[in-house]
């Protein structure tokens, strides 16, 4: 599935296949949505959080951008996208649980670690450059710790994923939520090579496979 025409042919697919087993479903969802999570991932193409996850629609509130980033708390002017879909799913959802999942071979905690667009112009790279600077002290970290090669790359990958946790924390309705017992925040990793869901352990600042 490569153009627009090849994702028509799929549309008539679900249409003709899955859409009519869940029929009943998809009436209950015209009415309205009740997901039990919220999940934040990259938009990466090879990291669709509904196949990892195996679910069906209706049951996640998924926010997809580059390098899974959420940024801090701000009220500063502007168009504050995740911001506004995090204040969607914790304060008019009351999603009980917020997921961040990062995943192996980002491009764009490759490029915060290679600094590839700094100083580069709007539209040539310079958009990216600063969504990506919210990874700047964690890349200073672990240049610190693992210099630019191989294991840098997952160490930043890991370190996007506590980023975001900690700024997830920075929203006034997270933290009340959570201190109140009713959100809870989780961090995940995707190894695409070989399948492998990791799970962040927040006492350790550790990840395991599930």
């Amino acid at each position: 599935m490569t153009d627009f025409s090849g994702l028509i042919d799929g549309y008539h697919r679900f249409k003709e296949g899955d859409w009519q087993k869940q029929r009943a479903r998809w009436t209950e969802l015209a009415e309205g949505q009740s997901p039990k999570v919220m999940v934040i991932a990259c938009s990466d193409s090879r990291v669709d959080p509904t196949q990892i996850f195996d679910t069906s629609p209706g049951e996640m509130f998924v926010v997809r951008n580059v390098a899974n980033l959420v940024p801090p708390f701000e009220t500063t002017p502007g168009h504050h996208g995740v911001s506004a879909a995090l204040e969607f799913a914790v304060t008019q959802l009351e999603v009980p649980e917020i997921v961040v999942m990062g995943h192996q071979a980002c491009g764009g905690c490759g490029a915060a670690l290679t600094k590839r667009f700094a100083d580069a112009p709007k539209g040539k790279g310079g958009f990216i450059a600063d969504w990506i600077n919210l990874l700047d002290d964690a890349r200073d970290r672990v240049v610190a710790e693992h210099g630019e090669g191989p294991e840098a790359v997952r160490a930043l990958e890991f370190e996007a994923v506590k980023v975001s946790i900690a700024n997830l924390r920075s929203f006034p309705c997270v933290q009340a939520r959570e201190k109140a017992g009713k959100l809870r925040l989780h961090g995940a990793y995707f190894a695409i090579a070989d399948g492998v869901l990791h799970v962040l352990d927040e006492n350790g600042g550790t990840f395991a496979p599930a």
